[in-house]
């Protein structure tokens, strides 16, 4: 469904969008994370959680001091799980899998 999605947004846009994921327990190697949590964590310094509002607040006052500004906003729209692409939908997504984790980096291009 995620690809799906996404090649709508492609097509609807006319823009080229690439995906890549880090698999999972690799967050550590993701060089955004890794600068942007530890300034997140100062910033939070322990406090409760106790909302949505509440976290979004710690991430959005978030700086570094090289000036990295982060933005975050809050989707409550409710996705389906386990919505799958079906084969015959297959055909209609312009996709090109990259060399490297080829599953779960691609590219999507509109048609």
């Amino acid at each position: 469904m995620e690809a799906l999605s996404q090649h709508r947004l492609a097509d609807g846009h006319g823009i080229t969008i690439t995906v890549a994921h880090y698999p999972p327990g690799t967050s550590k190697w993701n060089p955004i994370e890794h600068r942007l949590f530890s300034e997140i964590s100062k910033n939070w310094a322990g406090r409760p959680l106790d909302s949505y509002e509440t976290v979004l607040k710690y991430i959005r006052n978030t700086r570094t001091r090289t000036g990295l500004k982060v933005q975050a906003h809050l989707v409550d729209r409710v996705y389906d799980k386990g919505v799958k692409i079906t084969d015959a939908q297959m055909p209609a997504i312009s996709i090109s899998h990259h060399d490297s984790l080829p599953k779960r980096n691609y590219t999507l291009s509109p048609n």
